[in-house]
């Protein structure tokens, strides 16, 4: 059974506003090792939305983008992308599969079919996959910067505090600080 990863960039004040990250080849490197590292990536409808407005024309080449953008957008055009939606079931983008049904059921059928472990991108789905204690393990990319404005971490909040373990702390280059935590036993 693979792991479910939850990663994502936020501010020190907790705001996942994606317009407020650092956006350079070492971020792009960072993300673009995790998805190499995972078997599938793992979204809301509103995420797939929003990369499916970017990405498949930056891996096809018809808009202009710097070589780690690139390399990015031609490897998440061949990663499986996974989509929890309960209002749109059509997913055209290259790769991409809906789940339907039971997302406690699905998502654990995930997991298990996916060994290399899934990469979940989205605030929304994974504050409903917490409360379903389905979250392995949480890498978070922290920027230098308070943005003073949402939307932030967990904003619907959590039924209970989740106790995790530090597996590491990386500072980058540009300030930024990759964190990976595991679920405390």
């Amino acid at each position: 059974m693979g792991l479910l990863t939850f990663s994502i960039n936020l501010t020190l004040d907790g705001c996942i506003d994606h317009q407020e990250g650092i956006a350079d080849d070492e971020t792009h490197a960072y993300f673009t090792s995790l998805m190499d590292q995972a078997g599938a990536m793992l979204w809301g409808r509103v995420t797939y939305e929003m990369m499916e407005s970017a990405w498949p024309a930056v891996a096809r080449g018809d808009v202009e983008a710097p070589p780690a953008l690139r390399a990015w957008a031609v490897k998440l055009e061949a990663k499986p992308k996974v989509v929890v939606s309960s209002t749109r079931t059509d997913f055209p983008w290259t790769n991409s599969h809906h789940l339907a049904g039971d997302l406690r059921a699905g998502v654990q059928h995930l997991k298990d079919a996916t060994p290399d472990g899934v990469l979940l991108g989205s605030a929304r789905l994974a504050a409903e996959l917490d409360r379903l204690d389905l979250i392995d393990e949480y890498k978070l990319l922290v920027h230098p910067r308070i943005a003073g404005h949402g939307p932030t971490l967990y904003e619907t909040g959590l039924p209970a505090t989740r106790r995790l373990a530090l597996i590491s702390a990386r500072p980058l280059r540009n300030g930024a600080v990759a964190m990976h935590y595991r679920r405390a036993q």
